[in-house]
């Protein structure tokens, strides 16, 4: 059994997020000890499994009905299956997107590295936007798909 404080620790997470949860229904079977929340393991597996959807962009309201489900038993199987499915593709839309960036970055980082030993970036303005080494070639094309 965990306390709240130990809870908001491991999670790195305010108290008042945690009683939030709670007050949203999030932790429907949570132990109560002289009226204070006491977390266990089943709790623990909610809150990681409720702050995985919040990353992956769910809002409260339907991480609440996710719960829910959970708490209907295996009649809800194929909704829970279904909305995982969905922010799986949230997330992987996003990944995709953030690889795009992470590309860019690394490209500037070249260019300026590049820049720096040159003293300037006149050689640089002579290979774009393709003439560039190849490895370099790829990331600046990918940053710059549309």
């Amino acid at each position: 059994m965990y306390t709240i404080g130990q809870v908001s620790e491991m999670f790195y997470l305010p108290i008042s997020t945690l009683r939030y949860y709670d007050k949203e229904g999030l932790f429907p079977d949570m132990q109560r000890i002289s009226g204070i929340r006491k977390f266990d393991d089943k709790e623990i597996e909610a809150l990681r499994v409720i702050e995985c959807l919040k990353k992956s962009g769910l809002e409260i309201k339907d991480i609440k009905q996710f719960m829910e489900w959970c708490s209907e038993g295996s009649s809800t199987y194929p909704q829970r299956r279904e909305l995982f499915l969905r922010q799986k593709e949230t997330v992987e839309k996003e990944i995709q997107r953030m690889e795009k960036v992470l590309d860019m970055i690394r490209f500037k980082c070249w260019y300026y590295e590049q820049a720096m030993k040159d003293g300037n970036e006149d050689r640089l303005h002579e290979m774009l936007p393709d003439r560039l080494p190849k490895e370099i070639q790829e990331l600046y094309d990918h940053a710059h798909e549309v």
